[in-house]
């Protein structure tokens, strides 16, 4: 009797998947992976297996990943001092060679690795690869209270993204491989620049014009002043939250980044509790979800 309890309640869980696959075969899903989701095995695996069973039932799945943790451990075992302005790491040569090696190199085939171990095709790129992200370097002004002209304040090799190249995420598309990108950018001057995860992870899903981009983070969400999950948002809500302080902080930038997509074509942004095993999946393929729904047109 438990047995046929259990196989109906699995039964039940495919039914409900079934026109979320119907909806979304095909379509493009930018996600990106990040915080606590990076750093615990339970987490790394399940969201491997989530980003190939994707992949599997038609989807066209591409991963864009952080690493600032993983930067900041090989700096301190390096002796290397590092600081930041305003949440961003100042990076000089030395610190973006090891940025080069954390991200290129040991995080970005740590989650290839992890794909293809549970039955994926994951290819590794960084943005410098095929030219596949410009960069711009960000220059930062402050004003202070000695002086009424800005300081301006060099941040070194941090960029921000200038254009993307769709021509390599057409053709992977189409294959069977799984894009996995780290967020480095080549500049005009042909130097390496650092860029936000969430944005690179936002611009390749505009440019791409992707059904939905998939933000992972340490929260459960957006979430009112009583601490409930907010979702079902549109641009105006977000807004409006911002203004009267219920989105404060952190993640600000990431609710800027999330409109900024849905400008640009995305049809909808997900932020949603990378702590939650098969995160992925949940918001994906079930009714209820478990994270915060960005619109672009209003329910």
């Amino acid at each position: 009797m438990m047995q046929q309890k259990t196989a109906h309640q699995i039964a039940d869980v495919l039914i409900e998947a079934l026109p979320y696959i119907q909806r979304f075969k095909g379509k493009t899903i930018v996600v990106k992976f990040g915080g606590n989701a990076m750093v615990d095995e339970a987490l790394k695996s399940s969201f491997a297996r989530d980003i190939v069973l994707m992949k599997l039932v038609g989807l066209n799945p591409i991963v864009v990943h952080g690493g600032g943790p993983q930067i900041g451990q090989l700096l301190e075992k390096l002796s290397i001092k590092t600081s930041f302005v305003d949440g961003m790491r100042v990076t000089d040569s030395e610190t973006m060679d090891v940025v080069e090696m954390v991200l290129g190199g040991l995080v970005n085939k740590e989650i290839v690795s992890l794909i293809n171990r549970h039955g994926g095709k994951a290819i590794g790129l960084t943005g410098k690869d095929g030219d596949l992200i410009r960069a711009k370097k960000i220059t930062l002004k402050k004003l202070t209270a000695e002086t009424q002209e800005p300081e301006i304040i060099d941040l070194g090799h941090v960029g921000e993204v200038s254009s993307i190249d769709p021509a390599a995420f057409d053709m992977l598309g189409r294959s069977d491989f799984i894009p996995v990108i780290a967020p480095i950018g080549a500049g005009q001057d042909g130097r390496s620049y650092n860029i936000n995860a969430d944005l690179v992870a936002g611009k390749i899903a505009e440019v791409l014009k992707a059904e939905k981009l998939i933000l992972l983070t340490n929260t459960a969400g957006i979430l009112d002043k009583q601490g409930e999950l907010l979702t079902g948002l549109s641009l105006k809500d977000i807004n409006d939250l911002i203004e009267d302080g219920t989105i404060s902080g952190g993640m600000i930038p990431k609710t800027r980044c999330a409109t900024d997509a849905i400008k640009g074509g995305v049809n909808s942004v997900h932020i949603i509790d990378g702590r939650v095993e098969h995160a992925v999946l949940l918001e994906l393929f079930t009714d209820q979800g478990v994270g915060t729904l960005l619109l672009s047109r209003p329910r």
